[in-house]
């Protein structure tokens, strides 16, 4: 299996160096936390939040895709509607803005978004699903790819078909949840289901779902001889898990998980960086953050339930720095009673 990937745009190839991805998240994968996640894995594709064309052709939701070509590494951007001429504009304004190649939500499985024709939604509607994704395919020269589930209800015996249609469509890469809509997140991801699907595809596939360490990376290539990895939920709390699975699957040494010390520090980091960017709004979304961070190490729970509490900024990097006073001591205090 290649150590790179290859994804054909008209007339050029991209090629994405690292088999693992970052999934985009709504409220989570801003240019902020991508800036987090470059630290430890700087050959990764990430993406922006998803976008809604509709929003995007009028000019809202334009602050997420800003200057994407200044950020270190590639970014790709996911744009998610029904109408297909909106999903087209909006895709050559991303495109004009830096974006390294251009997603189509067909798997999103939140129902405002699927209860008004987009996300997995597209998997009911076949013909609308083509009809989007050739006219974005025409409107933009950088690669068009497609994230996607198994079924709507059920685990679709068609999808294969459905799937293969995407391919002879434009499709350069399809990204596969192994779960369908109905499922949401609920269940075990059916890797195997995937596997069989990248049997009969020529283009990259993608898998997606419950890949939350190593060593689900590893058991989830061996079952889907996928092409690569997208990592979604996993993400949360760990900004570093990317570049962990990338050195594993790479058979590199010495990667350091950020200990106690350095995931409190992280999590100030991030605080400044949203308040410069985004004012008191940066601390309601740092909240979220610091409610998947704070946890696993003597005192998180406290800790945690102080921070989330709190209004303002310097008190949570009072509090986080006190909390690392509070370590060291104590690491001084056993260091002591070893010798």
């Amino acid at each position: 299996m290649s150590s790179v990937i290859e994804v054909k745009g008209k007339g050029f190839t991209r090629i994405i160096k690292s088999k693992v991805m970052l999934s985009p998240l709504a409220g989570v994968t801003d240019k902020i936390f991508r800036k987090l996640v470059r630290k430890w894995a700087p050959d990764s594709l990430l993406f922006t939040e998803m976008i809604n064309a509709s929003s995007l052709k009028k000019g809202y939701g334009i602050q997420k895709i800003k200057k994407l070509e200044l950020e270190e590494g590639p970014i790709g951007v996911q744009i998610f509607d029904n109408r297909p001429f909106a999903v087209s504009e909006s895709a050559k304004i991303a495109e004009d803005s830096g974006a390294f190649l251009i997603d189509i939500n067909m798997g999103c499985p939140v129902k405002k978004i699927a209860n008004k024709g987009g996300g997995s939604a597209l998997i009911k509607d076949r013909l609308l699903a083509i009809e989007i994704l050739k006219r974005v395919s025409k409107a933009v020269k950088v690669p068009v790819t497609v994230k996607t589930r198994l079924g709507w209800e059920n685990k679709d015996e068609n999808i294969e078909e459905f799937l293969l249609n995407l391919q002879d469509s434009g499709a350069a890469m399809i990204t596969i949840h192994g779960r369908t809509r109905k499922e949401g997140f609920t269940g075990v991801a059916d890797w195997e289901m995937i596997g069989r699907i990248k049997e009969l595809l020529d283009i990259p596939i993608i898998a997606n779902g419950d890949i939350k360490n190593p060593e689900d990376a590893h058991q989830c290539l061996k079952k889907t001889n996928a092409d690569g990895l997208m990592i979604g939920r996993g993400i949360l709390g760990s900004p570093w898990i990317l570049g962990e699975i990338d050195h594993a699957i790479k058979k590199l040494k010495g990667f350091k998980k950020p200990n106690i010390e350095e995931k409190l520090l992280l999590i100030n980091e991030h605080l400044d960086e949203l308040i410069k960017e985004k004012g008191n709004h940066g601390l309601l979304i740092a909240r979220k953050h610091i409610s998947w961070t704070c946890k696993n190490f003597p005192g998180a729970t406290k800790l945690r339930n102080n921070l989330v509490r709190s209004i303002d900024a310097e008190e949570i990097k009072e509090l986080i720095n006190n909390k690392i006073k509070t370590l060291k001591k104590d690491q001084k205090i056993i260091s002591l009673k070893t010798i």
